[in-house]
């Protein structure tokens, strides 16, 4: 059973005109105040991945080297591997923590280190926008499962999308964007070799997993290994999600977009009281 109470109210959640045709959300490079790449912390751990940030006269945004897909895509893996390694995984529930008090922090749950991804890729010149998916809070109950009740009805969750650099050969061409499962689990041929899916359980969180996993919100609604009753095992390097999906939200130019159209998964007061808590659990 999870619990509707926590919900922030009078918040009408409703896929956008956006998420099936329509308007695209055309994303950016531009910092936000969640996405605050030029914050002096942000700007190090770019240099300390191996590029400068924008305007740092090196191979930052508008450089002719970060227009190159192939070292974008090596950049994003290596600042995955970081983010992993560096930033402790735990079930903060403040959505909207800038990504420099994250690194500050040193910990985060998976949607403040994809926030920290998106972040370090716009510094890089790599332009990002969110997808705003309601995911059913059943997905959560192996994390809790003493703690169902109050576990919520529904998450949102702030799916990022990354445009790399053109086609090679097409002149003029839009670059087509990759969501973040394609381009850290779909891209690298290791990772079907690793194989088996989210298992969403034990200390490997979704954000660990997308680095040999390809996580789909939309194929056939068929569970992973793990993470739903009848779950059969060895589904190999693709996980399908797609049965937890609620909503779909559509594009934003920025997870700060999205947050401030349909507020975070918890109410403030709800937040207020979880935070000093779930903010250090970790997700071991």
């Amino acid at each position: 059973m999870t619990s509707s109470l926590l919900r922030p109210r009078g918040r009408t959640r409703t896929g956008a005109a956006g998420a099936s045709g329509g308007a695209v959300a055309e994303g950016s490079t531009a910092p936000t105040r969640i996405l605050d790449w030029r914050d002096p912390l942000v700007a190090a751990l770019v240099r300390e991945l191996g590029a400068g940030p924008a305007g740092a006269g090196s191979a930052g945004a508008g450089s002719a080297g970060s227009a190159d897909p192939a070292r974008q895509i090596a950049f994003l893996h290596r600042a995955h591997t970081w983010i992993s390694g560096a930033v402790r995984p735990v079930y903060s529930v403040q959505d909207e923590r800038p990504v420099s008090e994250v690194l500050r922090r040193g910990r985060g749950s998976c949607s403040q280190r994809l926030a920290v991804l998106e972040a370090v890729a716009r510094a890089y010149g790599v332009p990002t926008r969110a997808r705003g998916l309601l995911v059913d809070g059943s997905f959560w109950y192996p994390r809790f499962p003493r703690l169902r009740r109050i576990v919520p009805d529904q998450v949102l969750l702030a799916w990022p999308e990354f445009r790399l650099g053109s086609p090679a050969g097409v002149s003029g061409a839009a670059a087509s964007w990759l969501t973040v499962s394609e381009l850290l689990g779909g891209l690298r041929p290791v990772a079907a070799e690793q194989g088996g899916g989210f298992t969403n359980a034990g200390p490997e969180t979704l954000f660990e997993a997308l680095s040999r996993t390809a996580i789909d919100w939309d194929a056939a609604p068929t569970a992973c290994p793990g993470t739903g009753p009848g779950a059969g095992a060895g589904a190999g390097a693709a996980c399908d999600l797609s049965a937890y999906v609620l909503t779909d939200l559509g594009h934003y130019a920025s997870r700060d977009e999205l947050f401030a159209r349909h507020g975070q998964t918890l109410c403030g007061l709800a937040r207020l009281m979880a935070e000093p808590v779930l903010g250090r659990r970790g997700a071991a």
